[in-house]
């Protein structure tokens, strides 16, 4: 399981940075994906890095949020910039299951979720 945290309350424009935190494995060699969950939505898929490095993001982040994995302290972030009041929701990361180089960044193929950390933009 994954711990999530750096969210807060943030102005339209400004920028957070998300942690996800291992203690039980190393996340270098696992396939790590942001998602966020906002009052009455699903669940939708943010950015995952894969294993070997590739990256995916969602049309609404492009851009503005980076992920990045730091071995050494064994978490992956997310750089998120130009935040939107949209972008507003509970965060969280997970492990991606399997071992494909090439998984799709959706809910059904990460878990278990811990708790999320809460973005809050306001306009």
């Amino acid at each position: 399981q994954l711990q999530a945290s750096g969210g807060g309350l943030v102005q339209a424009g400004g920028s957070l940075r998300l942690s996800c935190a291992s203690s039980g494995f190393s996340l270098d060699y696992n396939t790590i994906g942001w998602f966020r969950q906002a009052p009455g939505k699903e669940r939708e898929g943010v950015s995952c890095l894969r294993r070997g490095g590739g990256t995916v993001y969602a049309d609404s982040v492009k851009v503005r949020f980076t992920i990045s994995r730091d071995n050494a302290n064994n978490t992956v972030s997310l750089q998120m910039n130009s935040l939107k009041p949209e972008d507003t929701a509970v965060y969280y990361c997970a492990r991606g299951r399997g071992s494909s180089y090439y998984l799709s960044c959706s809910v059904s193929n990460f878990g278990p979720w811990g708790q999320g950390t809460q973005v809050t933009v306001s306009s």
